[in-house]
């Protein structure tokens, strides 16, 4: 028996889910095909596209990840899109927490909507069995931040990518962590109810708590419960061969990842980082 094909994203229901009267979602398009949704909304931010502008795509033909790194996915077999935010209110020493507020999101309506739990890496992967199920990149283009989310979800074994480097995680999908009829619809209208919760109460808080706390709102207690990477002994890859060996202590006002060595705390930024694993 042949393998079904992979049911594409229906626009007109994702649209009637998401975008309604008051949702942060203003706009949802489902393109075939492109080179990079993020690359499409950072164009659209920089001509003025409005806040809670979404875009999924069913192929992606340059994605990619931190630090220049390809993400490669077998058309209709993953789950691509981007959104675009206007965090005005925030102050931008606070907006490192966004990409870990996306990864809440993603972790928590993954878990809920399939069954597989769902745990975060500091700074921007999402696992499932301690491999890598999906990744985050938040790119700014002046006060508008787009976040884009690639999850493996139909992904075969043989779909997956082989000859990484040594200290990248092995990667997993949904099928394969469990959840072979995951509805990559489902998933996106649920993840995206997850995130317009956080990103509303990070973004705009009530009274006292102000925009961009990550106590106030919630955020941080949370990440802290679905990170594997707090509380672990790690060793931090830097730039130009430096490695940081500590345990990772927490995550700073700036969703920075706190280090403690025998020398002290070392707070390391996701744009300083190459990459973090736990250590041997």
């Amino acid at each position: 028996m042949s393998e079904a094909s992979p049911v594409p994203l229906d626009q007109a229901a994702l649209r009637s889910a998401v975008v309604r009267p008051g949702s942060v979602w203003t706009s949802l398009d489902v393109v075939a095909e492109t080179g990079s949704t993020n690359e499409d909304l950072l164009t659209a931010a920089r001509s003025g596209a409005a806040e809670g502008t979404v875009l999924a795509a069913e192929e992606q033909t340059r994605g990619r990840g931190r630090q220049g790194r390809t993400w490669t996915t077998v058309p209709g077999r993953a789950l691509l899109f981007s959104v675009l935010l206007r965090p005005a209110g925030v102050p931008a020493a606070a907006r490192g927490w966004l990409p870990l507020l996306t990864g809440v999101a993603v972790a928590r309506a993954v878990t809920a909507a399939t069954g597989v739990t769902a745990t975060l890496k500091w700074p921007n992967d999402v696992l499932a069995g301690g491999a890598k199920l999906a990744g985050i990149l938040a790119e700014q283009a002046g006060p508008a931040i787009v976040v884009g989310v690639g999850i493996n979800v139909g992904a075969r074994l043989d779909d997956l990518p082989a000859g990484l480097a040594p200290a990248a995680l092995p990667p997993t999908s949904l099928a394969l962590a469990g959840a072979p009829a995951a509805d990559r619809g489902a998933l996106l209208t649920a993840i995206l109810a997850e995130l317009e919760h956080w990103y509303r109460s990070w973004a705009s808080p009530a009274a006292p708590a102000q925009p961009g706390d990550p106590d106030g709102s919630g955020l941080r207690a949370e990440y802290l419960r679905l990170s594997s990477t707090i509380g672990t002994t790690v060793a931090v890859h830097l730039p130009g061969g430096t490695r940081l060996d500590g345990m990772a202590a927490g995550i700073d006002p700036a969703g920075c990842l706190v280090v403690t060595t025998e020398s002290g705390s070392t707070a390391v930024s996701a744009g300083d980082v190459v990459h973090v694993r736990r250590a041997p």
